[in-house]
């Protein structure tokens, strides 16, 4: 049994994907070492727009355009309603979050309707999951930036040109309501049971969301598969259907609460903000399953079509500075930039002590991206033919 509870929480080039960010996983609470952030320096040549020279430029050419458009990010999503007003009070720059509850897909095709019509409203940032990166790069649909901290992120984790960068990384886990499921879940297999009839939920469709795709490639490694196999993983979905345990909606925190999916399959972030938020109200559960255990990164990213191009480089910024850092950490996400933190001994003793023990991650494994561009590439194609199943919003 791997609960994570406040109480055992007192301490998401030459390497492989798995190995570097097992490398920061680990060194996380043993104050790996990274270089100090860098000085303030000019902004980088990869800059849009060559008027813009300096932060304070930016900040100027910024709040002349006066907002900021965001999609897909719920306040509850690694803390980000304060990352948005603190961004807002800072720089007096209204922002408007489009589809909060929008996958990475969702994201992409906002670009691209915005391409095609130049109509209608248009992100100017992205944050999607890793595979949609890359995707997103190659369609030309993002803009390089290099914010001013770019030599603290690790370089396995961005694009070298700026294209897209890692912004915070977790494991998959199972969020259960216990004043409903007395009998909590450990393992995948455990889902099956006939007792978690109705009740089990991913928190989007596998064959768009991120969180969803990674839901199915984890069962899979706790079924016979591996990173390089994720058919198991559909097939152990078919079953979970099939007996009638799977609810085919998207679940989210106000489902947990009512009762229509008591047991959720998300980003351990997630739902540890949902135990901490709803302390009182319902009583959450939080297991990372004793096999199946997957790591994911999310990327953020600027569109090529950004209204608010300034706007949209000023909040990379945000994000990548030690403020905004810290705020995802507020929300349990592991920033991009942690160990650069920990070194710096600038993390806030009170977050240290809310993290968990860093050991429950050990057995966390991380895909390459050519392995879940595989993955993706099989879970999105052949969901419909093997498990069968529409997932939507209730």
């Amino acid at each position: 049994m791997r609960p994570l509870s406040n109480a055992a929480a007192t301490t998401k080039g030459g390497l492989s994907w798995y190995g570097i960010l097992t490398m920061l996983l680990f060194a996380i609470l043993l104050a790996g070492c990274t270089s100090a952030a860098p000085e303030a320096t000019p902004l980088p040549s990869s800059t849009p727009s060559p008027s813009v020279s300096s932060l304070e430029d930016l900040i100027a050419a910024a709040q002349a355009e006066g907002s900021l458009t965001a999609i897909a990010l719920p306040d509850t999503w690694c803390n980000y309603g304060e990352v948005i007003r603190g961004f807002e009070t800072k720089y007096g720059i209204e922002v408007t979050v489009l589809n909060p509850y929008g996958s990475s897909g969702d994201e992409l095709d906002a670009v691209r309707a915005y391409r095609d019509t130049g109509i209608g409203d248009a992100p100017d940032v992205l944050d999607v999951g890793y595979a949609f990166g890359p995707l997103a790069q190659e369609e030309g649909l993002l803009t390089p930036y290099q914010v001013q901290t770019w030599d603290s992120i690790p370089e396995a984790l961005k694009d070298p040109a700026g294209y897209w960068v890692g912004d915070y990384y977790g494991v998959l886990a199972f969020e259960v309501n216990t004043d409903l499921v007395q009998d909590v879940p450990q393992d995948w297999a455990d889902l099956l049971n006939p007792q978690y009839h109705g009740q089990v939920a991913l928190t989007g469709d596998p064959r768009s969301s991120n969180q969803a795709i990674l839901s199915v490639y984890a069962a899979a490694l706790a079924h016979g598969g591996s990173l390089d196999d994720a058919l198991p993983g559909l097939e152990f979905f078919r079953q979970l259907h099939e007996v009638g345990n799977l609810v085919p909606v998207i679940a989210d925190t106000a489902q947990i609460m009512t009762g229509l999916t008591p047991i959720m399959i998300r980003w351990d972030y997630l739902a540890l903000g949902d135990r901490d938020a709803l302390q009182g109200a319902t009583n959450i559960e939080v297991v990372l399953p004793q096999s199946g255990l997957i790591g994911g990164l999310y990327v953020q990213a600027i569109s090529a079509y950004a209204p608010h191009p300034n706007a949209a480089r000023l909040w990379m910024e945000y994000l990548y500075s030690d403020e905004g850092q810290i705020l995802w950490l507020k929300g349990y996400c592991h920033p991009i930039r942690f160990n650069d933190l920990v070194a710096r001994q600038i993390v806030p003793q009170n977050l240290m002590g809310m993290l968990p023990p860093a050991e429950l991650y050990q057995e966390a494994l991380f895909p390459t991206l050519s392995q879940l561009d595989n993955a993706q590439e099989t879970i999105t194609g052949q969901w419909d033919a093997l498990v069968g199943v529409d997932i939507i919003r209730p």
